[in-house]
């Protein structure tokens, strides 16, 4: 029997591939991958973990008229942002600047410390079903599981304190949990890492702590009050890991390597940090985040040449890294200058992005491990970058590292796990 090849005309053949076409092309458009919702996947998350900004700030006038927390109004944090980023907890400072180590300086440091206080407090007291103070790690998270919002009271700058210890008691009493031993310029218990040169500090005055701050870190750990290691000098730093017996947190730090202050953790200084088994909370400060490009660096040292002021190549710096060529200015060109070179570096067109802060958590993550990082924002005080401007958007945080790859243990380490595990190893060996 003779097999004849059997031809198709063109046109039966394009009616065919037209029908298989029919049949695969909806096959293979269900196989391609869906684009991720990456703000749906960090909602879920962050509604199954603990959340808590390790550093953020109030102002003086904060819950006056306008400004109110119940307000999604002009400041970085309440609780309506806060509850559109599914923030749960902060670590709120009741910070105080630097100023004359005098007997009227500090009670009136005493004065303003109080009053933030009392502003925290209230809100706690007007608001108890939406904000509860923690005092201990297990207070934190019976509020988070109560839906309302905790707050850890914190201590950024030992000023008010003085030289007497009793009122680290004192502060106890009233709810602190964490404290920082200074801000910029040194004070009677620790050396900065900013010591304000232009109006006559030295760089070092204690040698890092004083003799009353070792006294202090003795009685912190006594209290089981987690002691913060940002903003001290590299000699302080070095003392406290020596001298406590609990692990720290940097609350608000960020990585020497990408911005060469002492303001900035160096990865020594990471990996002793993290040997005492403490936490570096990634600080989302711009100025600390990345430097700033080299036309900001010119118009930084123009200002610095017409004040007189040596030049630098880390244009974050308000202030000299060295003494050398230092002149002392007068308050009043001191003023001046300040306000003028925080033109260049606040200067918004300078801001560093999410991606840039996220590349901070990076590398110090890769440096000591994910279980010796957290998240902070310094909202209030400077603090934010372009895609995380206040607490409402700190989504864009989480979605960024699910971009990275980071999995949800990791960001419950991040966002509050860390912290959690440092808080209640220094409550544990205080009851010993």
């Amino acid at each position: 029997m003779q097999l004849h090849e059997t031809r198709l005309r063109p046109s039966k053949l394009l009616a065919r591939a037209a029908l298989a076409a029919a049949f695969i092309l909806p096959v293979a458009a269900c196989n391609q991958p869906k684009e991720r919702d990456y703000l749906k996947e960090a909602a879920a998350i962050h509604n199954q973990i603990v959340t808590i900004d390790q550093h953020l700030d109030i102002p003086f006038d904060y819950g006056s008229e306008g400004r109110e927390v119940t307000m999604d109004g002009p400041t970085q944090f309440d609780l309506p942002k806060a509850e559109r980023g599914i923030i749960k907890g902060a670590n709120v400072a009741l910070f105080v600047p630097q100023g004359p180590r005098t007997p009227e300086g500090v009670e009136e440091a005493r004065r303003k410390i109080e009053q933030k206080y009392e502003i925290l407090t209230s809100i706690a007291e007007n608001h108890p079903d939406r904000v509860a103070i923690a005092y201990s790690p297990e207070d934190l998270k019976r509020i988070q599981s109560e839906g309302r919002f905790a707050i850890v009271l914190s201590i950024l700058n030992g000023y008010p304190i003085g030289t007497d210890l009793s009122q680290i008691d004192a502060w106890y009493e009233k709810g602190v949990r964490i404290f920082g031993f200074t801000h910029a310029n040194h004070n009677d218990l620790a050396d900065s890492s900013r010591p304000n040169l232009l109006l006559g500090q030295k760089l070092a005055e204690h040698g890092g702590l004083s003799e009353l701050g070792k006294k202090a870190v003795a009685k912190l750990n006594e209290l089981g009050i987690l002691i913060d290691v940002s903003q001290i000098s590299g000699e302080a730093l070095a003392q406290v890991l020596e001298l406590s017996r609990a692990p720290v947190i940097a609350t608000h730090s960020n990585a020497r390597a990408i911005i060469d202050h002492p303001r900035n953790l160096s990865d020594e200084q990471l990996e002793a940090i993290k040997n005492k088994g403490g936490v570096v909370a990634i600080n989302a400060y711009s100025s600390w985040v990345r430097p700033l490009p080299p036309e900001a660096k010119e118009k930084a040292n123009e200002v610095r040449r017409k004040y007189g002021v040596p030049t630098e190549e880390n244009i974050a710096a308000a202030q000299p890294l060295t003494e050398e060529g230092v002149k002392v200015l007068s308050p009043e060109d001191f003023a001046a200058y300040y306000d003028e070179i925080h033109v260049v570096t606040g200067d918004p067109a300078y801001r560093a992005s999410l991606s840039e802060y996220v590349d901070q958590i990076d590398y110090v993550v890769k440096k000591i491990g994910i279980d010796h990082v957290g998240i902070s924002s310094d909202f209030n005080h400077g603090g934010g970058v372009i895609g995380w401007n206040d607490v409402g958007e700190s989504l864009n945080v989480t979605a960024e590292l699910l971009r990275r790859g980071y999995s949800q243990e990791d960001i419950a380490k991040l966002w509050g796990g860390n912290f959690l595990r440092v808080w209640e190893q220094a409550q544990a060996l205080a009851a010993k």
